[in-house]
């Protein structure tokens, strides 16, 4: 046996007998079910394709953070063991071999399986060699008078410094020589493809619409640039910078926030590559200087086939077009919260003093929360709003009712995290608008990231009783994503939630630290120790022969403290069943470690992503609902909350969502010990689709829920 093959044998077995599944391994298995809805052929070829863009924006994003993060470890020098028990070096070379594979399918499967379709279904992606001469005129024109005063080569040599290329951007290296130089020296210069101009060059026929990719343009004209000068090679190509700053990220308090912000947004425009996708044969002489240059191997490089589509999250301009609008799924209109009154006021301040609502999005629909907060904007009794903020829409609804509201005189307090990823810089500019209008703005909590929901209404009514509104979700305030991710949420007036959200307020905006919250739990202060807890519970009650089980869905699941909980709750005898859309670090069916834990994902029409946390309790069931996913940088570095359910109805409708989740078995994938998935099978029972039967949900129904 080789050396080679005796240490990739070796590997496999750490990874196997590990304990434990790797973090970012499982996160591609994730990628690979969101790849598996684009094989759907019940869909439209549009919302196949949507989510065939879904997994290239995910693996962007996945390899400029998580990649990003593993070589933080290894250019600072720092040691670091993968969950597999794998240095950073090892790990590095299976990580992006993983990766390279994922893209290899992703791309295979453009080619081979969604090209041949588009003829028929109204549309094209065409190269040159497949247009008229007349519409390459027409494609020209539009060079001439668009593209090209927009271009600009950055030329690299001894006069030159090397340019900041950035990242995610369609790019060109084009390989030159002067002609007549006696050297015969090879010179390269780069061009940035614009990002503020449509993808895709559009040409309307008959019969279908011609998108002719904005690259292929630049490619056919790119001479234009390079006067009296030969060409050696044109390449295109894209880079995935780091943009992960958990160990530079400041503690100092007193730093001035948002400049220092500022700056990481800009390093992250300029952080070290760590991916390097390039379309066809590349320049060797070209690719030698940016190994170079970025001080990468062959290991980062990604060679795309030139037949398909550099970056595929550019098929969106497609995925969109109004030509297509009705090809595209329609989703189904939201029905009324179960517990919300058939007679009698609408009313949101006086339905609220009667019963608390139990929202389900998108089932039911965020404007129950909108109307409230837009209400409380204008209305004369209401003397302060205090809501924590971590993803607005553009154009949010509920920033301009919190401008209007500090408008109108009242105290407007907010909690805006500006670290929220990727949405940073329209975080701050709305934090900035809300602080200009005279709201209280914070911009997060020390180094901590602010991920919880809530957020406090104060009225003093006509006839001076004060009432507090309270709302509490495991979503955003975001009404665009409300109607495309399934969270849940709770509008209540008791004083038992409202004295803890104050409190909780109080602990984020100064300097008090509570005794006690009665129904919250919360982090970084004590959730881990509290789950890990209640988890202990359920195993003694199994040890005791008690009645006992624990039903848990949320996004991802990494924590070790909390596994190894389970894992000892699991040999107790408690039945274990968790639902979990995304990366999962929890090794189930292990004999002797989990065999009583069972682990499903649900991947489909709707993003899953809320989090619900029952524990049996001999019978009395109790039911956490909030923002924390069971991770280490949610028990750790963010302030969380969970919040118990006290009344019946809401457990009820909660235990209901778990078992929808556990009866689906069209968007279900069965999660094998070593850290695979399979497709859950019908076996002859009729399909069960959890996004469409929600919408079917009756107090009837929910009336008896039992988990176990």
């Amino acid at each position: 046996m080789s050396d080679n093959v005796a240490g990739h044998s070796q590997v496999y077995n750490q990874i196997e007998e590990s304990r434990y599944i790797s973090r970012d391994l499982n996160w591609i298995q994730f990628n690979y079910r969101v790849l598996d809805q684009a094989k759907h052929i019940n869909r439209s070829i549009f919302d196949r394709l949507k989510f065939l863009a879904i997994t290239a924006s995910n693996l962007d994003e996945f390899c400029t953070i998580r990649l990003g993060s593993l070589y933080n470890y290894i250019d600072y020098g720092k040691e670091r063991f993968d969950y597999s028990g794998l240095r950073e070096e090892p790990f590095r070379k299976l990580l992006l071999n993983a990766i390279r594979n994922f893209v290899q399918d992703q791309h295979e499967y453009f080619i081979y399986k969604f090209k041949p379709l588009f003829k028929d279904n109204g549309f094209l992606i065409c190269p040159y060699e497949e247009l008229s001469g007349e519409q390459i005129v027409r494609v020209n024109d539009y060079f001439y008078q668009t593209i090209f005063p927009m271009l600009t080569p950055m030329a690299f040599d001894t006069y030159h410094t090397f340019p900041v290329l950035k990242n995610n951007r369609l790019l060109f290296g084009v390989v030159t020589k002067v002609v007549g130089d006696s050297q015969n020296q090879n010179r390269v210069s780069f061009i940035q493809v614009p990002s503020n101009i449509p993808r895709f060059f559009e040409l309307q026929g008959d019969d279908v619409i011609r998108f002719v990719p904005i690259e292929e343009i630049i490619r056919h004209n790119i001479h234009h640039l390079f006067r009296n000068v030969e060409i050696q090679s044109i390449n295109l190509f894209r880079i995935n910078r780091n943009g992960d700053f958990t160990l530079d990220e400041s503690d100092d308090i007193e730093s001035n926030f948002l400049e220092d912000l500022k700056q990481k947004l800009k390093s992250r425009r300029s952080g070290r590559v760590v991916r390097m996708e390039i379309q066809g044969p590349a320049d060797p002489w070209m690719m030698r200087l940016l190994k170079i240059q970025w001080d990468i191997d062959d290991n980062n490089i990604f060679t795309i086939p030139g037949k398909s589509l550099l970056d595929l999250g550019g098929l969106t301009q497609i995925i969109g077009h109004t030509e297509f609008k009705g090809r595209r799924a329609q989703y189904p209109n939201p029905i009324p919260p179960l517990n919300y009154p058939d007679e009698g006021t609408h009313e949101w301040f006086d339905v609220l003093k009667e019963r608390d609502i139990l929202l389900h999005h998108p089932y039911n629909s965020m404007e129950p929360v909108l109307e409230l907060l837009e209400r409380a904007a204008d209305d004369p009794y209401v003397l302060s709003i205090k809501i924590t903020i971590y993803r607005v829409s553009r154009d949010s609804r509920v920033t301009r009712a919190l401008l209007r509201a500090a408008e109108n005189g009242k105290h407007v307090a907010v909690l805006f995290e500006v670290k929220a990823r990727f949405d940073e810089e329209n975080n701050m500019r709305e934090a900035l608008r809300l602080q200009k209008a005279g709201c209280f703005v914070i911009y997060g909590v020390s180094s901590l990231k602010t991920h919880t929901k809530l957020m406090l209404i104060v009225r003093k009514e006509p006839d001076e009783k004060v009432y507090r509104y309270v709302h509490l979700s495991s979503g955003n305030y975001n009404e665009s994503t409300s109607r495309l991710y399934t969270d849940i949420g709770l509008l209540t007036t008791k004083e038992i939630y409202a004295n803890d959200v104050s409190e909780f307020f109080n602990v984020i905006t100064g300097h008090s630290y509570p005794a006690n919250y009665r129904n919250l739990i919360t982090s970084p202060r004590d959730m881990r120790i509290q789950l890990c807890n209640l988890v202990k519970q359920e195993a003694e009650n199994a040890r005791q022969g008690l009645p006992s089980g624990i039903a848990i869905k949320m996004n991802s699941l990494q924590d070790k403290q909390l596994i190894d909980e389970l894992y000892a709750a699991s040999q107790a005898g408690v039945p274990i069943r968790l639902v979990v859309r995304g990366m999962c670090c929890l090794r189930p069916g292990r004999a002797g470690l989990s065999e009583n834990i069972e682990v499903i994902s649900i991947v489909g029409e709707y993003l899953e992503h809320s989090r619900i946390y029952y524990f049996h309790n001999q019978g009395d069931p109790k039911v956490y609902i909030g923002s924390a996913d069971a991770m280490m940088r949610s028990f750790d570095r963010r302030i969380e909350s969970l919040f118990l359910l006290d009344e019946v109805i809401l457990k009820k409708q909660a235990m209901n969502i778990i078992r929808f989740n556990l009866k689906d078995n069209v968007n279900t994938y069965i999660m094998q010990e070593d850290g695979t998935y399979l497709l859950k099978e019908l076996n002859n029972d009729p399909p069960f689709n959890v996004h469409k039967e929600f919408y079917n949900v009756s107090k009837e129904l929910v009336k008896d829920v039992q988990l176990f």
